[in-house]
């Protein structure tokens, strides 16, 4: 009888639970929903602070100057200001091993040859959930060495993908300081950042679903800002199963990005899904560089004014199709 009685009890505390999870979850989606609902002022559209990610094969030799050419019409009449190549990744122990670059030096030069205006960084990162330890300071003083050597083929700057990074992680604050050093004061040092907690709870709730954080808190992305030139914010893989929860949550992220880093700061990125491998098809038919775009504009409405250093960054070059170059140039260049 007493098993019993207890049972009864668990299971009404895990069906109010699941109620109240239930009712937050509903009125998070109606607020995201209610954001993407505004409407975007005509003004609200690229200042020319752009971005992409670009695949490896430009620097592995599979890519020829041809293909820099057709690339560069491409972007050319774009927004797109920045490109972020990927260089990498380091090995485990932080190890950048210059045979995965070998065809740097003749890109660059290409790069330089066609589009002289759009700037280049080296991509370089690795997963630091059973990898890359960047707690290691021997590791750490290895991607340091890695990221001199690559500046020292010709890069206009580095851009580190390292994920998972959790919240408040201070090693990784540490690499950014240091890295400054090696790209000077010229140099542009850049980052992918995930996305930051858009409500408060939600943090502690996705670290204890996924076992790492999904989220940064405000703060700790003010000191990311502080310390780069450029942060791009993923807000693609957002798990949100609709266009209109999509739209929401990227309206929700730019509009903290926007407040939250000073006008004079980093320039703020917002991350466009150009691809259609989320592993999820339900993901595939939710989020778009249109959604993604109308996004921004609509956060950069509700801030009442022209930001310069605000743009889309597309992800990723081999997997952007026509449609996604169209809904970049309809949506966010308002062209077309």
């Amino acid at each position: 009888m007493r098993v019993t009685i207890v049972a009864r009890r668990a299971l009404r505390l895990l069906a109010w639970l699941l109620t109240v999870l239930l009712i937050l979850v509903a009125a998070f989606a109606a607020a995201l929903r209610t954001q993407y609902s505004k409407a975007a002022a005509d003004w609200a559209a690229t200042t020319g602070h752009d971005a992409m990610w670009l695949g490896h094969a430009w620097v592995d030799g599979r890519r020829t100057e041809r293909d820099v050419e057709a690339l560069a019409v491409r972007l050319r009449g774009t927004g797109i200001r920045d490109v972020y190549v990927h260089s990498g990744p380091f090995d485990f122990d932080g190890t950048l091993d210059p045979a995965k670059y070998p065809n740097v030096r003749n890109f660059l030069k290409w790069w330089r040859d066609h589009l002289p205006h759009v700037r280049v960084s080296a991509w370089l990162g690795q997963s630091v959930k059973n990898g890359l330890d960047l707690d290691d300071p021997g590791a750490r003083r290895r991607v340091l060495d890695g990221a001199r050597d690559i500046m020292a083929t010709g890069f206009d700057g580095v851009h580190y993908n390292f994920e998972p990074i959790g919240d408040g992680d201070a090693e990784f604050l540490d690499l950014l300081t240091r890295t400054r050093a090696i790209v000077g004061e010229r140099g542009l040092l850049t980052t992918s950042v995930p996305q930051v907690e858009p409500y408060s709870g939600l943090r502690p709730i996705a670290r204890a679903l996924l076992g790492h954080d999904k989220y940064w808190s405000r703060g700790y992305l003010a000191q990311v800002a502080a310390r780069t030139d450029q942060i791009a914010i993923m807000t693609y893989d957002a798990f949100a199963p609709t266009r209109g929860l999509y739209g929401g949550h990227v309206v929700r992220q730019a509009a903290i990005a926007l407040d939250l880093i000073p006008e004079g700061g980093a320039s703020v990125l917002i991350g466009a899904p150009a691809y259609h491998d989320h592993g999820v098809p339900l993901l595939d038919a939710a989020e778009s560089v249109a959604d993604a775009a109308e996004g921004a504009r609509i956060a950069l409405t509700e801030y009442g004014r022209r930001r310069e250093r605000f743009g889309l960054a597309l992800y990723v070059d081999f997997a952007a199709t026509e449609q996604d170059w169209a809904e970049y140039r309809r949506h966010w260049l308002r062209t077309g």
